[in-house]
């Protein structure tokens, strides 16, 4: 009886759990479009023959006029990117391609593309040196979307409560003994996939990075376009955005210097 009460009252957590994370899994699949709809398609066609016929200047409109219609997608992104480094147009190609990787981080053609086009920027930055552990977790969480990471969790988790009823059940030692460790790793699991897709829900949504997009942005002591320079910026570099005042952001580069450029040299991936 005691067997039986634990299991129904597993199932009912299990239910609460499951119904967040499929909310959280819509929410993450929202912006996550992977084919343009029947009504975009004459215009997706329009720009993909015109970059084929090096009409580079007219994909990009197009591409843009599909952005207009709500449209967002990697794969949009990624053509755009793709227009516009085409036109040496660095800083917006670095953008859209940064764009694309928010949406599917495991694409290595953006990646690629993204390493080439940044290898083009004027700005030689060191960057801080990072514990070899969080590089090695990001990497492997860019392995996957977001999405992904919860549909993961969510299969983890079911697997999780399979095992506890399993462990609650069998009558063999040796059975419970497989249930007990079988729950213990998909629980492990659960909370990492979990961990995964919340850090890359949160990476999508991040608006405190951002792509330099005039020829050059002084950096100044203070939001004053008479403050004193500090550094200079060019096209393409990505900085973080640590304040806002007025018409002016405080940014950080990655070697950790910090100052204040005008919001209108630079625009949030």
């Amino acid at each position: 009886m005691k067997r039986f009460f634990i299991t129904i009252c597993l199932l009912m957590v299990a239910g609460v759990v499951l119904a967040e994370e499929d909310t959280t899994a819509q929410t993450a699949v929202e912006p996550v479009v992977e084919r343009v709809p029947a009504s975009s398609e004459a215009m997706w066609d329009a720009a993909n023959t015109a970059y084929i016929n090096n009409e580079y200047a007219q994909a990009e409109t197009i591409y843009h006029e599909i952005l207009a219609t709500g449209e967002r997608s990697a794969k949009l992104y990624y053509n755009l990117a793709n227009a516009c480094f085409k036109q040496d147009e660095l800083g917006r190609a670095i953008l859209f391609y940064h764009r694309a990787l928010r949406l599917n981080p495991g694409d290595a053609d953006v990646r690629y593309n993204l390493s080439v086009a940044e290898a083009r920027t004027k700005d030689t930055i060191d960057r801080i040196p990072e514990f070899f552990l969080s590089t090695w977790m990001r990497a492997l969480r860019h392995t996957m979307s977001a999405t992904t990471w919860s549909v993961l969790s969510i299969l983890a988790l079911m697997a999780m409560l399979s095992l506890v009823l399993f462990y609650l059940l069998a009558q063999r030692l040796s059975l419970r003994k497989v249930g007990f460790y079988g729950m213990l790793a998909a629980l492990l699991l659960f909370v990492l996939t979990t961990w995964f897709a919340a850090a890359g829900r949160a990476e999508q949504l991040n608006d405190e990075e951002a792509v330099v997009m005039s020829l050059s942005a002084a950096v100044k002591a203070s939001p004053d376009s008479a403050a004193t320079d500090l550094f200079v910026l060019h096209e393409g570099t990505v900085v973080e955005i640590t304040g806002r005042l007025g018409d002016w952001c405080e940014v950080m580069i990655a070697d950790g210097k910090k100052g204040w450029t005008e919001s209108r040299k630079i625009e949030v991936i």
